[in-house]
């Protein structure tokens, strides 16, 4: 990127901020991916000097590209929700701004707290920090806190913004892995024509992380797992292994698909939340600092579902979302009807046939299970794994997430970006879930720490004969 930019991060302090943003933007500065002129201002709470802010993000790094990048970094520290910080703020600009013979792109980057969004958007409004057609709006997951809340703050972004000014983050959509499933599907003939209900059994995604939620009480407690992780992450990887082949690999193309897909899950009505969703909480989760002790908020979740397309109707979709888990995994099985009892029943036909795991992390990796004979005269099957690996294929390494994520921001690139449509959807689903809890008073469902969550989570895979992998 050639184009100076001011980019200023409301909610500069916070876990965001400090282990995803500006790390990610140190990186670029690291590969001289940003102009020479460029401006950071941090806006948050906190009372702090423009050293001490940036004393903040030394002390996270000895890394010796600090103190260039840091100079780049500035403080204005005012409330959400007063005017008088954003007043100080448009003096700031002002200032920066004499300072440049071209003017400044701007980039407002929402890293708050989602309680705080239609706040800040008001202020911006008011104190016309929202005008101007080289000004971008940046919001992060989860956007909103339900189906109405969504749908009222994107109509007051919708306002405030056209929709190629406003830039709604999943920054699972920026990693390799996940790009990739579009090239994987479409590009390799041998795998589309089997990726249909005529052939895939069921479909497994799992989301697990070995750690609670450490310093994010107050937020986490607000949320829960299920609008944390399940409204954003897993509806993309949702779309990744649903969709359509777009007409053209464009960003409008992509994004149809990625919609039709997301609106096309059949819903959980409320009174059958208990039969298809399964919510637990870890078994110290209220012993963590800033969480009530009589929290119902669930740090599991595990439920069934369908979509409704042509393609894979009928075909169950199985998913599991948790922290404190035994060990840290998101990936996607999708598990193929077995065939091997039609010609090899009598030789042991392994329980689970044929499998496709695309891991997004930790190790980026896809396998293939199949199903060989075992060396030596006599007829016995065993399975057995084709693995590609991504560090081992490619010496390249991958560009992260968070630093494709504000390329794209940058360049005005909406591809790997929510549509409104897209949350929409999403919000539509999982809102009935949410409905279904608070309307039927379900409590959560304690589970050890280390385990794979409550006994329930087996019950509901299990019940239909299956197994999770």
């Amino acid at each position: 990127m050639n184009e100076a930019f001011i980019m200023v991060v409301f909610g500069a302090t916070g876990d965001l901020a400090r282990n995803k943003l500006v790390p990610a933007l140190l990186s670029l500065f690291k590969q001289n991916k940003l102009p020479e002129d460029f401006h950071i201002i941090g806006f948050s709470r906190r009372d702090l000097t423009n050293k001490s802010f940036k004393d903040f993000f030394i002390n996270l790094t000895s890394q010796k590209e600090w103190p260039n990048f840091i100079d780049h970094l500035s403080y204005q520290q005012g409330d959400f929700e007063t005017i008088e910080g954003y007043k100080k703020l448009i003096d700031c600009l002002a200032d920066l701004d004499k300072t440049s013979k071209n003017p400044y792109k701007r980039f407002l980057y929402l890293a708050t707290p989602p309680m705080h969004y239609e706040s800040i958007l008001d202020f911006l409004n008011e104190t016309g920090l929202s005008k101007g057609k080289n000004t971008r709006i940046v919001v992060e997951k989860p956007f909103g806190k339900d189906l109405d809340t969504a749908i009222s703050l994107d109509k007051k972004l919708s306002h405030l913004f056209e929709e190629d000014q406003i830039f709604r983050v999943d920054h699972y959509l920026g990693k390799e892995t996940v790009q990739n499933m579009v090239a994987f599907r479409f590009a390799n003939g041998v795998f589309e024509p089997v990726w249909n209900k005529n052939y895939i059994d069921h479909v497994q995604i799992t989301f697990a992380e070995e750690k609670g939620i450490g310093n994010r009480g107050r937020f986490f407690d607000g949320v829960g797992i299920l609008r944390d992780v399940a409204q954003n992450h897993l509806m993309q990887l949702i779309a990744a292994v649903a969709m359509e082949q777009p007409r053209s690999f464009t960003k409008e193309a992509l994004r149809d698909e990625r919609a039709k897909v997301i609106k096309a899950i059949r819903p959980i009505e409320e009174n059958d939340v208990s039969k298809f969703v399964v919510r637990g909480q870890y078994s110290d989760y209220t012993n963590e600092r800033n969480v009530p002790s009589d929290s119902n908020t669930e740090t599991f979740v595990a439920m069934k579902f369908f979509i409704d397309t042509p393609r894979l109707q009928n075909v169950p979709f199985y998913v599991r979302i948790g922290k404190k888990m035994p060990k840290n995994v998101v990936e996607i099985s999708i598990v193929f009807i077995q065939q091997c009892h039609i010609l090899f029943k009598e030789y042991g036909c392994p329980e689970i046939g044929n499998v496709l795991t695309i891991r997004i992390q930790p190790d980026e990796e896809i396998n293939l299970r199949v199903i060989a004979k075992s060396p030596g005269a006599k007829l016995t099957l065993q399975t057995v794994n084709m693995k590609f690996s991504y560090q081992e294929q490619f010496k390249t390494r991958g560009i992260e997430a968070y630093d494709r994520v504000l390329l794209d921001i940058f360049a005005g690139d909406q591809m790997l970006f929510n549509r409104s449509d897209e949350l929409a959807s999403s919000w539509r689903f999982i809102t009935k879930i949410l409905n279904g809890w608070g309307n039927h008073e379900l409590r959560v469902m304690n589970y050890e720490s280390g385990t794979w969550g409550p006994r329930e989570a087996n019950k509901l895979i299990e019940k239909d004969g299956r197994r999770w992998l």
